[in-house]
């Protein structure tokens, strides 16, 4: 049960009591008995609702777990409230910092508390049989003063689509429905939206894209919208949208293909950041480019030990038909590079190198900015939106050499697969100011207070934190 944030506290609002792990001893007699009869020990995400006299409910507590290790640790303590989504009865609560041994730091951010409470009550029920049913009442939380509930509000909303896109299935979600969402996001902003598809992408000069999309029945796409005024700095976001990848004739074994439904997860966070951008009013030209694939099988596609020519001129030779995301990625990216954008991000569900690297929770970044590097570093811990810098080491680019081409598309040995293939990407950027690369999972595959397992938005509130520092309107 999804809870609704007010702006007010209620004159009838029962406390939410914050408690560390193991701090009972300043809660109300009547609600510290409770809580020892139900086992209630304070640890992380932890909730428990106490009765009080006559029935009512007296309070409800929420474990915030042992003292948190680091500026990390603490930051990220206001996403326990996600925990209260669905545990709350209905009616009137209030956030009651200041208890039973609560520090005040823990508390944090009261938008990010706000936030929280809204994400931990996402669910993905699209295929449930009775879903869309009357949903019982909800419950109504102050979540403190100084909380901003719109933009709370905005937050979740961008969250929720690049949830939504990614959890939807291929047989919902290939290249012409990835193409519907991004028509109507752009419609509901009044942006301007061209696509390139089929053929002519050929001719339109996106040769890579259209090779990795061909053996499809759903014909590759180039989606390209704009929003803002024309002489406001250029920001420009690329999403790598292959809604499904099998692999090409390299293919996956059935297992790595359960997941493939989010290879587009890149596209799903650049437009969960585009909607963030315009709802936002930033002072920005906002650019959207999403190359739309399914790396299919098929008669028509591409081969291992193929030369690909590029938009830039630059030749590729494919070493491995399975990595096709920094192909499409490669032909978009020298497009947004043409205009040379102040700022040009890409998001893509790129290697497993990665996750191996920094596991399926913090996405790796690439750049050569070191001042947008530190910047991000520190907006990602404060918005608790983690993400880490890995270096983009030009040794390793040699790794990528081709006998017969410019650059083959793998490396033969087999490490540092997330560098090298930041390193491919970098090569297709010459002229934009700050180019960031970030290589996501977009998949939670663990249940959170913020969320269930399945799709998920990575670094793009962070994103959005450093852009409205820049160009907040």
């Amino acid at each position: 049960m999804p809870i609704l944030l007010s702006s007010r506290r209620a004159a009838n609002s029962r406390p939410v009591r914050v408690v560390r792990a193991g701090a009972t001893e300043g809660l109300p007699e009547p609600v510290k008995a409770w809580a020892a009869a139900m086992r209630f020990s304070g640890e992380a995400g932890q909730v428990l609702v106490a009765p009080g006299e006559g029935g009512a409910t007296a309070a409800a507590l929420l474990g915030l777990g042992k003292p948190a290790r680091g500026a990390v640790g603490e930051a990220a303590l206001p996403l326990l409230f996600g925990a209260l989504a669905g545990k709350l009865p209905a009616g009137s609560w209030h956030i009651e910092a200041g208890e039973a041994g609560e520090t005040g730091a823990a508390a944090g951010d009261p938008t990010l508390r706000a936030l929280a409470m809204r994400l931990g009550g996402y669910r993905f029920s699209r295929y449930k049989a009775g879903a869309g049913g009357k949903e019982d009442e909800p419950a109504e939380v102050f979540a403190g003063e100084g909380a901003d509930i719109a933009e709370a509000d905005r937050l979740a909303e961008a969250v929720f689509l690049t949830r939504d896109l990614i959890n939807t299935p291929t047989n919902d979600l290939g290249p012409a429905e990835l193409e519907a969402a991004a028509r109507k996001l752009a419609a509901e902003f009044s942006a301007e939206i061209r696509v390139t598809t089929g053929d002519d992408l050929l001719a339109a000069n996106f040769p890579m894209i259209h090779a990795v999309g061909r053996a499809s029945a759903d014909a590759p796409r180039l989606i390209d919208f704009s929003w803002g005024a024309a002489d406001a700095p250029k920001v420009t976001l690329v999403g790598k949208g292959v809604c499904f990848d099998t692999g090409g004739l390299d293919i996956k074994p059935s297992s790595s293909m359960l997941l493939m439904k989010k290879d587009m997860g890149g596209a799903a966070n650049v437009l969960g950041l585009a909607r963030l951008v315009m709802a936002s009013g930033l002072a920005v030209r906002l650019r959207v480019l999403i190359p739309a694939v399914e790396n299919s099988i098929s008669a028509s596609a591409f081969r291992p030990g193929d030369v690909l020519t590029s938009r830039k001129g630059k030749t590729v030779e494919i070493g491995n038909t399975d990595a096709e995301g920094r192909l499409v990625l490669a032909d978009a990216l020298s497009l947004a590079d043409e205009e040379a954008p102040e700022i040009l991000i890409d998001m893509a569900t790129l290697t497993g190198a990665a996750r191996v690297a920094l596991g399926p929770d913090v996405p790796p970044f690439y750049t050569a900015d070191a001042g947008f590097a530190a910047s991000l570093a520190e907006t990602s811990v404060a918005v608790a939106d983690p993400v880490w810098q890995l270096p983009l080491w030009q040794p390793y680019a040699e790794n990528l050499a081709s006998k017969i081409a410019d650059i083959n598309n793998v490396t033969s040995d087999g490490f540092a697969g997330s560098i090298t293939a930041a390193l491919f990407l970098e090569g297709f950027v010459e002229r934009a100011r700050t180019w960031a690369h970030f290589d996501v999972y977009g998949w939670r595959p663990k249940a959170s207070p913020i969320g269930p397992v399945g799709g998920e938005a990575q670094a793009i509130r962070a994103l959005y934190a450093i852009l409205k520092q820049r160009f907040a309107g």
